[in-house]
């Protein structure tokens, strides 16, 4: 199997405060998805300044007024508020290499569907297209494996941050890549070992890598790369693992 290599433009983002869904997809396609949880203070922004947006372009503040889902620390639903209020207290991971794709899952009724984690999977179908220019048809919901939960956090420069349950999915596919400039830089196809290579090099040489493929591939995944051949003896959906 092949691993999908991506530099960001504009990673994803969520509060310290809050906690959102999310989407990270990354290889032939492996996905993350994370969500958030908590409501936010109501002042959580009072003291800050209201050109949060300074640098971004106009598709990337659009992409901020989208409603994200709010959960608590057990993975249920309390509310909704916009990407931007979601994320700000860290920085958006600009420059840095990751996993494949990331975004948050949707206020919308085909995102919410609870059930076998359907809105989690349309929300990475949709951002797989988004991002990378994957057609749908080329990752249907029923090739998505499922694996777990991860609650993560990562604090940055004092403006955005992020406080999540990635859902974990795998699908191996052979897919058309398209990348859409406003979100990936450059990508690449590495194998297992490659990989291993590439994160050592990375330390030693200061590349950036962001704090939840790191996290993941440290805790995760080379454990997970030996079983692809049995991905459903992975599946534990009961679990919450607890990064903090």
């Amino acid at each position: 199997m092949m691993w999908m290599l991506v530099t960001r433009i504009a990673g994803s983002l969520a509060a310290a405060s809050n906690r959102t869904r999310n989407v990270c997809i990354t290889t032939q396609i492996s996905l993350q998805i994370y969500r958030s949880i908590q409501q936010k203070s109501p002042t959580l922004f009072s003291d800050m300044s209201a050109d949060v947006t300074s640098g971004l372009d106009a598709t990337q503040v659009n992409l901020l007024a989208e409603q994200c889902i709010l959960i608590d620390e057990d993975d249920k639903v309390t509310g909704f508020e916009t990407k931007k209020n979601c994320h700000l207290n860290e920085n958006i991971k600009k420059g840095h290499f990751t996993n494949t794709c990331c975004s948050h899952p949707l206020n919308s009724p085909d995102e919410l569907d609870e059930v076998q984690a359907m809105g989690v999977l349309r929300a990475a179908q949709r951002k797989l297209g988004h991002e990378l220019g994957i057609p749908p048809q080329q990752v249907p919901l029923e090739d998505f494996h499922y694996l777990t939960r991860i609650h993560y956090r990562a604090l940055s420069d004092g403006r955005w941050g992020e406080h999540e349950i990635d859902y974990i999915l795998f699908i191996q596919k052979e897919v058309d890549v398209c990348p859409n400039p406003n979100e990936v830089k450059s990508y690449q196809y590495i194998n297992k070992e490659q990989l291993q290579h590439f994160l050592h090099t990375a330390k030693k040489d200061g590349t950036p890598i962001t704090p939840w493929f790191q996290l993941i591939v440290d805790k995760f995944l080379y454990s997970w790369w030996d079983k692809l051949h049995d991905v459903d003896s992975l599946k534990d959906h009961d679990t919450i693992h607890r990064i903090l």
